[in-house]
């Protein structure tokens, strides 16, 4: 049952996958910094850290046209 692909598919995606991990801490990092302060400010500021590309796609395909 061995066919020689095994574990190869986070091999091939472990640059990108790196690239996406610097991306949310920075987007961490300023959303926190921008909260007040509070325990539920800094939660909601990572959460928005991870939805934040979801807005950029959405307004990046209204301004296409789509």
């Amino acid at each position: 049952m061995s066919d020689g692909y095994r574990g190869r598919g986070a091999e091939s995606a472990g640059l990108w996958g790196f690239f996406f991990f610097l991306a949310y801490i920075g987007a961490a990092i300023y959303f926190v910094s921008h909260s007040d302060g509070s325990f539920w400010g800094v939660i909601l500021g990572l959460l928005e850290a991870m939805v934040w590309p979801v807005y950029v796609m959405y307004h990046v395909l209204v301004l296409l046209g789509a």
